[in-house]
């Protein structure tokens, strides 16, 4: 057997014990109920310790399960506080680190992909990975640039190399079967939280995510419309094949660390740069980054957020649909009808469900409250509520939630958009972002 159907095997076999350990556990609580221990006990000890090893295992896997556990990381701040220690910890480590692949398996993907010569393309070359992210690792590398004028000395520029994980495809579709297995578990953990159209969205982005080429040519577009911006900053692509991606270097301090140790002007600062990227791309380059979990994001020395993976977008040539802004000032205004209207025209409400317009504004108004005042604090509590609010069978909310659609357009913008929540939250930030909705929002700000 070689290393990388070995490997396989090993991340399945992890992944099909969960479901056993999370059955273990919650029959000890139905043990724990025989003999009278309060039934919320049996659940938050459950909970927990479902919470830890689900985590533990996802914090040791590369491809499907490592990058569902990012993208489940932004909902960390939802989660109940006394989980969310174990929780945090568990998933700051798949953002951070993972095993590197062989160095021999290594010098072999760079020359297939940038030819048997690839090594006088760079003066130096750390085999050491910087970073590792779900389906490759990052290496530091000086590349060499054209002289200016022939026999000049060649200039060379700090890069970053992205490099793909041998078999990665393979490992993704294998590992988001099996996590399929796994939506009981987390509905333990945080119940409400649907996660087949999670991992349905991320089966769809597999073939997009896998093609560094094709992220080369996002990164590039993104990169043309921030050039030269004050307050974001995407590094350019210098070279790029089917499964290496070379861009530049960016050294600042991690999202992730920000949010851990920042002080409070910093984490500010930070939830407001998040939020203006979030905005401001669609209207600038068409496109919405789609990956928003705090591994993908630096603070730079200069004071600028820089953005450096873009394997996941939401292609929006016309930017922000026009109807999200208008329904949400409409909806802040109190016109009830107006903003069912428009929800029954897009396909938010069926065209045959009856549905009584100022409850759908009651369910609406406490989700829009950050662009109701002129600055908002995004805080764990304020989206732990949320969540109570949304999820909880007895409330109101969850059910007139059952009568809503989601159209399919409007997926990726939904949950990109829950993600970026998600990081402010995490970041506990204040900031004007009323303002910033109104700059960059079609349809938001009143019509002069």
């Amino acid at each position: 057997m070689t290393d990388i159907p070995r490997r396989a095997a090993s991340r399945t076999a992890k992944l099909a014990a969960l479901p056993l350990g999370f059955a273990g556990r919650a029959a000890l609580g139905l043990g724990k109920r025989a003999v009278g221990i309060a039934s919320d006990v049996i659940a938050t000890d459950i909970q927990q310790r479902t919470a830890e090893q689900l985590f533990s295992v996802l914090g040791q896997l590369k491809g499907g399960a490592m990058k569902f556990g990012q993208a489940l990381s932004v909902f960390e701040a939802a989660m109940p506080e006394e989980m969310a220690g174990p929780y945090r910890q568990a998933l700051n480590k798949l953002q951070e680190a993972a095993p590197p692949m062989p160095v021999a398996s290594l010098h072999k993907a760079l020359a297939e992909q940038l030819g048997p010569d690839w090594r006088d393309k760079f003066a130096e070359f750390d085999d050491v990975p910087a970073a590792a992210a779900s389906i490759g690792q990052v290496h530091r590398a000086l590349w060499k640039l054209p002289p200016a004028r022939k026999n000049a000395k060649p200039k060379t520029i700090p890069v970053a190399v992205k490099v793909q994980y041998p078999g990665a495809g393979d490992a993704l579709l294998a590992d988001l079967k099996q996590l399929s297995l796994l939506a009981g578990m987390f509905k333990i953990i945080q119940p409400g939280m649907d996660i087949k159209p999670l991992l349905a969205e991320l089966r769809e982005r597999i073939t997009e995510e896998l093609d560094y080429a094709m992220e080369a040519e996002t990164q590039t577009a993104f990169a043309d419309a921030f050039a030269g911006d004050e307050e974001i900053f995407v590094p350019r692509v210098i070279a790029s094949a089917e499964r290496v991606l070379i861009t530049e270097w960016v050294e600042g301090t991690p999202l992730a660390r920000v949010i851990s140790e920042g002080t409070r002007e910093e984490r500010d600062e930070a939830g407001r740069l998040m939020a203006t990227l979030h905005f401001s791309a669609p209207a600038r380059a068409g496109l919405l980054h789609a990956d928003p979990h705090p591994g993908n994001f630096r603070m730079l020395p200069d004071g600028r957020l820089a953005v450096i993976d873009f394997g996941a977008v939401a292609r929006l040539p016309d930017g922000h649909p026009e109807l999200i802004g208008r329904l949400v000032r409409l909806a802040l205004a109190g016109e009830a009808e107006a903003v069912v209207d428009g929800l029954r025209e897009e396909g938010f409400i069926k065209p045959d469900d009856e549905v009584d317009a100022e409850a759908v504004l009651t369910f609406l108004r406490p989700m829009i409250e950050p662009l109701a005042v002129d600055e908002f604090q995004f805080t764990r509590s304020w989206l732990r509520g949320e969540a109570t609010r949304l999820t909880s069978p007895r409330s109101p909310a969850y059910q007139l939630s059952r009568k809503l659609n989601l159209p399919p357009s409007y997926l990726m913008i939904h949950r990109v958009t829950l993600g970026s929540i998600g990081v402010l939250c995490q970041l506990e930030a204040e900031a004007p972002y009323r303002a910033i909705v109104e700059k960059w929002l079609p349809g938001f700000a009143p019509v002069a």
